[in-house]
Parts: C-alpha cells; structure tokens; sequence
C-alpha cells in the first residue's frame, strides 16, 4: 500500500535515510512524504501500529525485482533423471548404467532406477528386485536411497540422491 491507500489512523514512520520518526496519525505521514517529494509506504502492515517508510516507490520496486531476480539465478533446480534397465540384464550393462547414474548424481541431480517388465517378466517381478538392491549396493559410496523399492504398474522403482557430504570432482 503507498500513499492515500492507507487508512489506518495511526503509523510507525520511518524516515528516508532509516530515522526513525516515532508513531504518527498517516494524514501527518503522507505530508511529510509529500513535503520531500516522495512516497509513504507501508513495509509491515502487521505490525501495531503499522511500519511506514518515505521511500521513492518506483526505486523500491525497481530493487525488489532486482532480489528477485538474483535470488532466481542463484537456485540450485534439482532434476531427476532416470536409468532404465531390464530383469534380464547383464553385468556389463549395468556397469554402464551405474556409470551413468554415478554420473547424474555427481552433477547434483536426483537418479530414478526403474527395472522394467514386459510379457512373461511380470510372473517373476518380487525375483528380480535383487537387481535394484545390488544396483543400490554398488553406488552407495556417493547416493543414499530416497525412496525405496516400489512397484508402479509394469516396472519396479526407486529413487537415488546424492549423500550429503560428499564433494563433487570440480570442488577437489
């Protein structure tokens, strides 16, 4: 709320250089603001009596996107990706898919390991959760078991993330 929108009697007012002004009726506040050709703003609207600043309104704005923007830049946006195998899988293959998980989980992102089902498999489905578990065996130096073995339709899943602690290769 800026300048005549707000209509509480009394607020807290905060000065453009961050003095405080003391508790004030808000007709005394916007003259103020007006007298320094600014714009009263309300910061704290839940605070008693609410928290007023003279601030130039479009700066303040101009600011806010500004954080909100750096704030976007800096996030971390966590993937999942997914390996895929068979109950029918060599070794050799699943050297190869641990590489790639390893791989996934060292850039920072979240392994979904899905062991797929198709035709006669779906008969020996609780058998060959062995492989999911050795598969997690095999990578439990840097991943840690987020969601355990379940069984989503046709396949069985579970899903990996990196073990807190454990350095990336570009931070050595």
């Amino acid at each position: 709320m800026i300048n005549e929108q707000i209509r509480d009697r009394e607020v807290r007012l905060i000065g453009e250089n961050g003095e405080q002004l003391g508790i004030m009726s808000s007709q005394e506040a916007l003259r103020l603001a007006r007298e320094a050709d600014l714009d009263l703003v309300k910061i704290a609207p839940g605070a008693k009596p609410p928290v007023c600043k003279i601030i130039d309104y479009g700066k303040y704005r101009y600011e806010q996107a500004r954080k909100e923007k750096e704030a976007r830049r800096k996030q971390k946006i966590v993937e999942i990706k997914e390996v895929r195998m068979s109950p029918n899988i060599d070794s050799n293959d699943l050297n190869t898919k641990l590489a790639s998980a390893r791989k996934f989980l060292e850039k920072g992102n979240r392994v979904k390991v899905s062991l797929r089902f198709r035709g006669r498999e779906m008969a020996h489905m609780q058998q060959s959760r062995h492989i999911l578990e050795e598969f997690a065996d095999a990578i439990s130096d840097i991943a840690v078991i987020e969601k355990p073995i379940k069984q989503e339709g046709r396949c069985l899943t579970m899903f990996l993330a990196k073990k807190e602690g454990t350095k990336n290769k570009k931070e050595d």
